[in-house]
């Protein structure tokens, strides 16, 4: 196993970290469309709206990437009293993996960042905000709850937008406390006065951020370096981390060099929330006991997962750990994905003008009639997702003896196969709960079923999508091959 593969040793235990988060919440809204004309009344282009997305931004995100590995997080945010601080309680609460502690406002305006897309780019983006610090009764209750959940945390991340959560008196009292407990504590700030975070293990600022903190140049190498150790002497922070976009990442840890770790080579979609992807990973990381720079390599591949999604996204545990083994996983086994994950997928397809297709069966020894439905269904869409029976499903369904090969061995000739590009493995009779979540926009089937007869057609027909019947290759089933195959050994 290579030196970055043996880092998935890390991920399991990341879920079984606690994390404490404090900082700024925010609302993250996409509108999603296309461009083919300009404004008669103004040279601008018209957004032709097909559909739109909110969720959780800022410190939200943080929280949202660690709940997506499989953490516990406590959040320590304020929120105004409007919708869009009554709509983040509500996402909040409905995640199982958050204890959310919001103090309300009546004078705060919830953050909420409106971005316009079309064709997977974003044409503006509009902020409704205030900036307005805590009160002193609501610093007050925000420190008792730092308090509550920091006793049994395993990691901090302050989440510092400038939006008036984070004061000095907070950051200073969330630092002392993690310090006291030898837990490490994580920052990532838009201040370029950074006293309030001395102290802190870590400090997680872009290039440009770190040349205004240290008021030095940042633009290669060793100035990086060279401003990265200046912070860390002045401020006695454990080390840095400085992201640098397509040029990686520089790792800086106190009385040691600077370590450049090269940027994911992968297609860059979409960068909005790449950052507290990094913040929520480094921080599991370091709680789950991986040393600075091997966390700091799990929060760079997992950086380069998200940005190859739409909309502030999140990563999940086995796409964590494939892109950490990249280099020994190949071609068709990067195929077989995580439900969360083939959704991520469809909906990065999607963007770009793609239509989704999914299909389901046992596919167990595959044969013509299999190839020839997989091609059909591959030609009613722009991407093929294959819905695979696991092996108890299979055994549930054709009973004991079956399937012949197993459950892995099956994903890993249908990935292989040009015309499918992804499979989805699933333990119910039936794809119903995979049809529910993807909303695939073609459901392929074939013709010795009818409409009325196919698992989640009413779901895709109300969706908009539709149900296509392919007709299929006579005298080709897997009982009978089987059935062959024991009459051979019987002669």
């Amino acid at each position: 196993m290579s030196e970055r593969a043996s880092l998935t040793r890390h991920v399991e235990p990341m879920a079984r970290v606690k994390l404490l988060c404090v900082g700024d919440v925010m609302l993250d809204h996409f509108i999603y469309g296309s461009v083919d004309r300009i404004s008669p009344e103004a040279p601008i282009p018209v957004l032709r709206v097909t559909r739109e997305a909110r969720m959780l931004g800022g410190a939200g995100n943080v929280v949202r990437n660690a709940s997506a590995l499989g953490a516990r997080v406590a959040l320590v945010s304020a929120v105004g009293e409007d919708g869009a601080g009554a709509e983040i309680r509500g996402l909040l609460a409905a995640d199982a993996h958050v204890a959310a502690h919001l103090v309300s406002s009546s004078g705060r305006m919830t953050t909420v960042k409106t971005r316009y897309v079309a064709h997977a780019q974003q044409l503006l983006r509009a902020d409704r905000e205030s900036a307005l610090p805590l009160g002193a009764e609501e610093a007050r209750g925000a420190i008792s709850a730092i308090d509550r959940e920091m006793k049994d945390a395993q990691a901090v991340v302050i989440s510092d937008y400038a939006k008036g959560v984070v004061s000095e008196a907070i950051a200073t009292h969330a630092i002392a406390a993690a310090r006291a407990r030898n837990i490490p504590v994580i920052v990532d700030t838009k201040a370029v006065d950074l006293a309030a975070f001395r102290g802190a293990s870590l400090l997680t600022p872009n290039a440009r951020e770190l040349a205004a903190a240290a008021r030095m140049p940042a633009g290669n190498d060793a100035e990086v370096a060279a401003a990265s150790r200046k912070l860390v002497e002045t401020l006695d922070l454990g080390g840095m981390i400085v992201t640098r976009s397509e040029q990686g990442m520089t790792v800086l840890e106190r009385g040691g060099e600077a370590v450049k770790l090269a940027a994911e080579a992968r297609e860059v979609f979409d960068v909005s929330g790449a950052g507290d992807t990094v913040l929520a990973a480094l921080a599991l990381a370091l709680g789950a006991g991986a040393g600075v720079l091997e966390a700091a390599t799990i929060a760079n591949a997992a950086a380069g997962i998200v940005v190859a999604k739409t909309g502030t996204a999140v990563v999940h545990p086995d796409e964590l750990v494939r892109a950490l083994r990249s280099s020994e996983i190949k071609g068709a086994q990067d195929k077989i994905v995580s439900l969360d994950a083939a959704c991520d997928r469809a909906a990065v397809w999607r963007a770009s003008g793609l239509k989704v297709g999914f299909t389901n069966g046992c596919f167990d020894l595959l044969h013509p009639g299999h190839i020839s439905l997989l091609a059909r269904a591959r030609s009613e869409c722009d991407r093929l997702i294959v819905g695979l029976n696991t092996d108890a499903s299979v055994r549930r369904l054709k009973g004991e003896g079956r399937p012949v090969n197993s459950e892995m061995a099956r994903a890993v000739v249908l990935a292989a196969l040009e015309t499918v590009d992804a499979v989805v493995l699933f333990a119910e009779e039936t794809p119903l709960k995979q049809i529910e979540a993807l909303k695939p926009d073609v459901l392929i089937k074939g013709a010795d079923y009818t409409i009325d007869k196919v698992v989640g057609a009413d779901v895709v027909q109300k969706s908009g999508g539709r149900v296509v019947l392919v007709d299929l290759v006579p005298g080709q089933s897997t009982t009978g091959m089987i059935a062959r195959m024991d009459g051979a050994k019987g002669r």
